[in-house]
Formats: C-alpha cells, structure tokens, sequence
C-alpha cells in the first residue's frame, strides 16, 4: 500500500480491503468516536487520531506522521497484511464466510495495546457496546492523562498498569465497572507483579496465551480468545460469543445449538490460521443480520 504524507497527515489509496466504520464497529475496539459519514476519531496508544474517507473513496488520517505511522498506526490497522488474497482464499473455502465478507469486505484487525485490550474485554462480559465504551471513558478520565481537546470532546488516554493500580473497587464501580471491577483490579494485579507479561506471552501459541489469560479472574473462554486476538497476533483464535455461536449453529450445524469446542473444531478445520479474521466476518455478519435469533 502507498502512503501520501503531508503535514501531519496521510492519505491512503482507495481500497475495498479498509472501511473505516466496518473496521471500527464491529466489535473489537471501542475507543472511537462517530463524528460523522465516515468519520471518525480513534485514540490508542496515547493518541488520537482522525480518520475520513474522502469522495474519492481514498482515506486520510489526520494527526499522524511518518515516525508515529511506521511506529504505531501501520501496525495497529495491520496495513502490511495483504487482505485481498486472504479474503479471496477464504472465500474459496467457505460459500457461507463468502457471503459475510462481501458484505462487510473492509473489516480489517486492529493490533491493540495489550493492557487495554485486556481490561476493555474484562469489562464487555454481559454489556452492550455503548456502555462498554462508556465505563472505559470514565476510566481513562479517571486515571488516565489528558491528550487533547477536539471540537468539543476531551480525549485522555487509557491508564497504564502503574496508573491503574490505583484505584480501588469503589473507584471502578464509580466508573460504571459493576461486578467487573473486582476482576480489573486482579488482572492489574497480576500484569503488576509480572505474572502476566506481554513480552513472554506474544511468543506463546494461542492456546498457551488463552490458559495463561484465564488465570486472571473472570477472564473466560470469550474473552481470553478476544485478546489473544486482538492483541497478541495469534491470528488462529476463534472467540465464540451469542452471535458467533449462533451463526455456527446455524449454517454448520443444521439450525442445531452446537458446543463451543465443536464450533472451535469446525473453525480450526475449515479457516485454519485465518480463524480469528473469519470469526470477525461471521460475528458481524450475523448481528447486522440477527441470523439465529
């Protein structure tokens, strides 16, 4: 992909393979904000950025430049993976997964900060997406620190471990956490004292990360896969939740409510080590549809 830079921002090529609001609002990230027709600010790693799509169909992001583009956001929008054929391998595979990727072709995998990740998915167990992204904004006001002011809107960054660490359980349910607090506060626990550690856990297999994961309390199957994801690379992870379960259920398994590790098999034998970019296509695919509802 060529890449346009001119005074703090870049502009990037049309491409069927980048949908800002697919990539955005299909459920693996929440730190963005809608500010209109394809556009929109994301805040990661300390920054923020505004995204929009031009009439042209080419997309600029603005607020960024070479050095934090080649250091974080080539990265984090996985700019370097070759989408294309992915999608056209995938789709030879699967008539089903076919049909989810050409209705949402621009969805593509965000690689998220670890911590943040971690917490954002401790804190999506039982929630629905606007207020996940409500209680990691009272957070990140909270605890974390100021990055910049936007029409309007103040923009603070997530809080590091060592930032995070202290708060206490009343503090997040203040932030809206609810039973979730206790469960944040473990896992800051155990990525403080090193038990969790990202360098150690990026060199893992998917499943190794997902068993160190569910160590912390109330990380389960759902959310360890989520992470390991969405943040560690490991490509080959099929989270499972409703949605994903009963759009499995649904084409893989005659209208029959299959078992998770029946669903992981069929993932594991059909998408291999694109799983986890399948799993997206399917996810979205069977909400915006409400298939096996």
């Amino acid at each position: 992909m060529e890449y346009n830079f001119e005074n703090k921002k870049i502009t990037l090529p049309k491409s069927d393979s980048f949908k800002i609001s697919e990539t955005l609002e299909c459920g693996q990230c929440f730190r963005f904000e809608k500010l209109g027709e394809e556009k929109y600010t994301v805040t990661a790693f300390g920054k923020v950025i505004l995204l929009q799509e031009n009439e042209d169909k080419t997309i600029t992001i603005y607020g960024v430049d070479e050095k934090d583009f080649s250091e974080i956001w080539e990265n984090y929008f996985d700019f370097k993976r070759d989408y294309d054929s992915m999608k056209k391998l995938l789709s030879e595979k699967d008539s089903v997964l076919k049909e989810a990727i050409d209705y949402a072709p621009g969805i593509r995998i965000l690689n998220q900060e670890f911590f943040e990740c971690l917490i954002s998915f401790i804190i999506s167990q039982n929630n629905r997406i606007p207020m996940i992204k409500k209680v990691i904004k009272n957070i990140s006001e909270k605890y974390g620190k100021f990055i910049c002011e936007y029409e309007g809107e103040k923009y603070y960054s997530f809080p590091t471990p060592e930032e995070l660490s202290k708060a206490d359980e009343e503090g997040l349910k203040e932030c809206k956490a609810g039973f979730r607090a206790k469960y944040i506060m473990d896992a800051v626990s155990r990525v403080i004292s090193g038990e969790i550690n990202f360098d150690e856990i990026k060199e893992m297999t998917s499943d190794e990360v997902k068993t160190k994961l569910m160590t912390i309390k109330g990380v389960g199957p759902k959310v360890a896969d989520c992470v390991t994801l969405f943040s560690c690379n490991k490509c080959d992870s099929f989270p499972v939740d409703v949605w994903v379960k009963r759009i499995m259920s649904h084409f893989y398994f005659d209208g029959e409510e299959a078992s998770i590790k029946d669903i992981h098999k069929i993932a594991d034998e059909r998408f291999g080590e694109y799983a986890g970019f399948a799993q997206q296509y399917l996810f979205n695919y069977a909400r915006q549809f409400q298939i096996g509802k």
